[in-house]
């Protein structure tokens, strides 16, 4: 069942969604060579408590980290470990901050030191095709008009759309109906409303779109091994559009 937000519930997820977005602007500083992925976890973990919240995938159906950290072929859900960053990396890191109840969730895809043109055009284009889908979102739009925006952008640059991964609702869950694929066909799938609170979240393959899972069950990574880029904010559908709640 898909959730109609309260304005109660609103005012939750907007604190929730700030602790995210401000959790992002302060690890920027720290994402450069030689930092670990573990250190950048306990950073956030730190800083999300200091906010009055808790993380959101910490434990979350056994998930050890704090933040997911994926690098370079990881498309998602990296977990935080000795792996140190090195110049020339791009690291995707997923952030959810729960507060009283409430869950904020974005990934963010960030440059470590100087980085190749073609994956910083990965980068660019896979937050364009984030706006891209967001731009379509008010009160009578459809899920599928979401994804059909996004793989368009992904189309026009010969960009890999994964499948199998999708946005999401967002609420007093971390994940919550509706799905949000990043493709489909327009005028298809559920009906926004105002009220609905969704995270949409493009991940884009240099290469192929297919993807694999490593042993420790949680990393997924790209099948041939090229850079992923992964953008996300959660949003609030509202009559005539939308409201970032992660906002950067």
């Amino acid at each position: 069942m898909i959730s109609i937000k309260t304005p109660r519930e609103i005012e939750l997820l907007r604190v929730a969604g700030e602790i995210v977005g401000d959790t992002h602007k302060y690890l920027i500083p720290f994402i450069k060579p030689g930092i670990t992925t573990k250190e950048l976890d306990d950073l956030a973990h730190k800083y999300i408590i200091s906010r009055g919240a808790t993380p959101s995938f910490k434990g979350y159906e056994g998930y050890p980290g704090s933040i997911c950290t994926s690098v370079n072929e990881e498309v998602v859900h990296g977990i935080p470990g000795h792996r140190k960053l090195r110049d020339g990396d791009i690291i995707s890191i997923d952030i959810g901050a729960c507060y009283k109840g409430y869950h904020g969730d974005s990934a963010w895809t960030y440059t470590v030191g100087q980085v190749d043109k073609e994956i910083l055009e990965l980068m660019q284009h896979t937050e364009e095709s984030l706006f891209a889908g967001l731009s379509v979102v008010k009160e009578g739009a459809h899920i599928g008009d979401i994804g059909y925006a996004v793989s368009e952008v992904a189309k026009k640059y010969h960009l890999g759309v994964v499948k199998e991964l999708v946005g999401h609702g967002v609420g007093s869950h971390l994940h919550e109906m509706p799905d949000v694929p990043n493709y489909g066909k327009q005028g298809t799938g559920p009906v926004l409303k105002a009220g609905m609170v969704i995270a949409v979240e493009p991940m884009l393959n240099l290469g192929t779109p297919n993807i694999y899972i490593l042993d420790d069950d949680w990393t997924i990574i790209t099948a041939d091994d090229k850079p992923s880029a992964h953008f996300e904010h959660t949003i609030l559908v509202t009559k005539d559009g939308y409201e970032i709640l992660t906002k950067r």
